[in-house]
């Protein structure tokens, strides 16, 4: 297949896709092993491990880094399709990073999905894939002074609330490690980083991701009753399912109705900035 010369991973990449495009590879296939796929393209492993990466960071492939073979990744879903926000977030925060000046803003009952997500991207910028010169991220979270409508008791709040102190622990844990993660690009790739927290003075009911101003992310906090074991006995509490919740996305592109709804959204964001939250410090 090669002729004279050694096919690149890229060409190989492009070999293999065409396949998967034309149906000899289907969803859920196994491709053959690295050592086959080297004698069949006449290449190194190392060729071959770069064309198969490559397909699996276009979602064409998975497993690519397991052990055995990869398969052949079921189709994505369509564009603006709402998906669980944990699966959701990661690539329309990967695709916001590629611009020189990113800005995220963000209001949530914890930062955890935001840091979870973010781990794709910051990834892609030490591997020197993706190179935006600054990155500026504004936070609102609840206020450790409210009494929050979720996660509370099932028996109600108390001046001695369990359920409180282990929401408040997860939101400063969580804004550390986001602070901590972001800030260390500034060190190791000098981009100029700005990382941001307010406090609200309500328990937000839905979670909020405006990616460059192009972009309004929206998912619901859906409230459910949980138990959760600690050495200490039980906490029976409503709590929310934040990361399984699913994310609508709003694009300025996708039309007029969709531009209104990311320039309100912005103006709402940026409203509660300016006005009735107040400077968060995480203990």
């Amino acid at each position: 297949m090669n002729g004279s010369r050694r096919l690149s991973p890229q060409e190989i990449a492009d070999i293999l896709r065409e396949r998967i495009r034309a149906g000899d590879l289907k969803a859920g296939d196994r491709l053959p092993t690295q050592a086959e796929l080297a004698d069949e393209f006449g290449v190194e492993r190392g060729t071959v491990r770069q064309a198969l990466r490559a397909l699996q960071e276009d979602g064409l492939l998975t497993n690519v880094s397991k052990g055995s073979p990869p398969r052949v990744a079921e189709p994505a879903a369509p564009a603006g399709e709402p998906q669980p926000t944990m699966v959701g977030l990661a690539p329309r925060l990967t695709e916001a990073f590629a611009s020189p000046h990113v800005r995220v803003d963000a209001a949530c009952l914890t930062a955890e999905t935001l840091m979870v997500a973010l781990g794709e991207p910051i990834r892609l910028i030490h591997e020197g894939r993706i190179k935006p010169k600054s990155i500026n991220v504004r936070i609102l979270l609840p206020s450790r002074d409210i009494s929050l409508a979720f996660p509370v008791p099932v028996e109600g709040r108390t001046d001695d609330d369990p359920v409180h102190e282990r929401w408040l622990a997860q939101r400063n844990a969580q804004g550390h490690v986001l602070r901590h993660n972001l800030h260390a690009l500034r060190a190791t790739h000098g981009i100029d980083v700005r990382i941001t927290f307010r406090a609200l003075p309500f328990t937000p009911p839905v979670k909020l991701y405006l990616l460059n101003e192009q972009e309004a992310l929206i998912a619901y906090y859906m409230i459910t009753r949980r138990e959760e074991f600690t050495d200490t006995g039980t906490m029976d509490m409503y709590d929310v399912l934040g990361t399984e919740s699913l994310l609508f996305s709003f694009e300025k592109r996708a039309g007029q109705r969709d531009e209104a709804f990311v320039e309100e959204s912005q103006k709402w964001f940026d409203a509660l900035w300016e006005t009735i939250t107040t400077d968060l410090t995480l203990s």
